[in-house]
């Protein structure tokens, strides 16, 4: 007879349990035995933004759902008033917005509107999308193959579409400038290049993250890239399309990343911080042209998810914007998250074990390398940005251990310390302090070669 297991729940990883949230106020979590931590991690997968009970968001949840939680046959006051406050939060002259229930469908739904987009402007034969290795837009399938991060696509890349990849604008193992000391922005010309191999005729968009998040936890793009790859869109009548899931809605600094590099994109998709965790929401923001082709046209954009826009995300996600304008959150963003970069850097951006500290806000990555001399990584084996993570958590604070594979697609560990838009400098100090000790106590470990497991890495 077989016993239960102890949980029923088909979790992500079944080899180890993670532990169980009881409560969680402001910028910290208790789990379900009495620890309490500093959530430098905005939920673990960055998602929070305005911390947690706030209690204008909470009211207005409570509002709405005694009003009406959803109904398909109907838009909604929230659904309205989130559109023209988001398109107002937005770059001049993206003024409408498709909602739906996350970040990889906001990709998935961003990718279909740029082919319907050129169907309705009378150029069917443009379908193709080109995206960038070190890259993630999400699990579903579209997103997937959008994506450049070799791990995650290994196990499904027999049924993912043949989206072509450029080279992503990683200055730390840059290929094309490794020998160079100064920036080329030939990992921009590639953009070119690709789009070239793959006909003009034929490629409907290129999609990337401003600052990348999961697959290259902090990495910004050198001066002059996104202005390159903006001319290069515009001279093959290519879409842009920014993936601003994880960076956007005030992380960095900016209401979104694209901003700090002087260019206006075709398509933003969001996620993640639009609602600040407290509901399941994402949208996609159009340029007015994109509207008004299809407008003028079929009038029509068969595509949908069934929760996308529903008035209790909605009534949500339009109270967190309210909140983060209210209490000038973006600015709160750059001025702590210029702060956290260099305490970071400060603490351990000489330390044997780190080879970079980058990022923009609050989206702080750091690389570990076996050698900073060579950029040797270490093996996937060895986990150990998550074994850094682990020593933070038992020092009572969450970081963000990312997925390895950015030296060659499965070696290369990152690792982000990316917390809720306010955080205070005295949080700064403790997850600074927390960090440098973990990581001098996994060097430790490391140097007297402590054994370690493919599963306990995993």
């Amino acid at each position: 007879m077989s016993t239960s297991p102890a949980s029923q729940v088909f979790h992500r990883d079944l080899v180890h349990s993670a532990p169980a949230v009881s409560h969680a106020s402001g910028v910290h979590v208790w789990d379900a035995d009495g620890n309490e931590y500093l959530d430098a991690s905005s939920g673990g997968n960055i998602v929070i933004s305005i911390g947690y009970g706030v209690q204008d968001v909470l009211d207005a949840m409570a509002e709405q759902a005694a009003k009406v939680s959803f109904c398909g046959q109907f838009t909604s006051e929230p659904q309205e008033q989130l559109a023209r406050e988001l398109a107002d939060f937005a770059p001049d002259g993206m003024d409408y917005v498709r909602f739906t229930s996350g970040g990889s469908e906001a990709n998935e739904t961003a990718i279909k509107l740029a082919r319907h987009y050129f169907v309705e402007s009378g150029k069917p034969s443009k379908h193709k999308i080109v995206g960038r290795w070190r890259s993630y837009h999400g699990n579903t399938l579209g997103a997937l193959s959008a994506t450049g991060h070799v791990m995650r696509r290994t196990g499904y890349a027999p049924i993912l579409l043949p989206f072509a990849h450029a080279a992503p604008p990683y200055r730390y193992r840059c290929t094309f400038c490794a020998q160079s000391n100064a920036c080329t922005l030939s990992c921009a010309d590639d953009v070119e290049r690709v789009i070239l191999n793959e006909g003009p005729e034929h490629v409907a968009a290129f999609i990337a993250e401003p600052v990348v998040g999961a697959a290259a936890m902090g990495m910004v793009p050198p001066d002059g890239y996104f202005e390159r790859v903006r001319e290069i869109c515009d001279k093959y009548d290519v879409l842009m399309i920014v993936d601003e899931v994880l960076s956007g809605m005030g992380r960095t600094g900016r209401n979104f990343a694209i901003e700090h590099f002087g260019v206006v994109p075709d398509l933003i998709t969001c996620g993640k911080g639009i609602s600040s965790g407290y509901s399941p929401l994402g949208a996609v923001i159009a340029r007015n042209e994109i509207y008004d082709a299809v407008a003028n046209g079929s009038g029509m954009f068969e595509h949908g998810f069934t929760y996308g826009g529903n008035p209790l995300s909605c009534a949500v996600g339009l109270a967190v914007l309210r909140h983060i304008e209210k209490h000038d959150l973006v600015a709160r963003a750059g001025d702590v998250g210029s702060y956290l970069l260099a305490e970071v850097r400060r603490a351990i951006g000489d330390h044997p074990l780190v080879g970079e500290v980058s990022g923009l806000g609050m989206l702080v990555g750091v690389e570990i390398v076996a050698d900073r001399a060579t950029k040797e990584p270490f093996p996937y084996e060895a986990g150990v940005s998550k074994r850094i993570a682990r020593a933070c958590q038992e020092r009572g604070v969450l970081i963000n251990p990312s997925f390895s594979g950015n030296a060659d697609g499965y070696r290369g560990d990152r690792f982000g310390i990316c917390p809720p838009y306010v955080f205070e400098r005295h949080h700064v100090d403790q997850t600074v302090a927390a960090l440098a000790a973990a990581v001098d106590q996994v060097a430790a470990e490391l140097a007297s070669r402590v054994p370690t497991t493919t599963k306990e890495s995993q």
